[in-house]
């Protein structure tokens, strides 16, 4: 085993945090890269799920008045049979 100068030590050191300062780059444009996808894709699935509220709205407004209290009462009763098998 030989013993290397301080200057040798300190360019090996040097140079290996050369690397990891690359390698940590590389990893940040990557990471940078699928935050905007990321983003880019949650703003479409918010813009879809206004759309689709929207829509839902629309139809909501479109029943008539007596239909919610008929769906209540047919919601009301679903607990109950899953309660009590027949």
């Amino acid at each position: 085993m030989t013993i290397s100068s301080p200057l040798a030590q300190i360019a090996d050191r040097v140079e290996r945090l050369l690397l990891r300062q690359e390698a940590l780059q590389h990893s940040n444009l990557s990471l940078a890269e699928q935050v905007a996808a990321l983003t880019q894709e949650r703003d479409s699935l918010k813009l879809r799920l206004s759309a689709a509220r929207a829509r839902v709205d629309a139809l909501l407004d479109r029943l008539p008045e007596a239909a919610p209290v008929a769906l209540s009462t047919a919601y009301a009763a679903v607990p109950r049979a899953i309660e009590s098998p027949q």
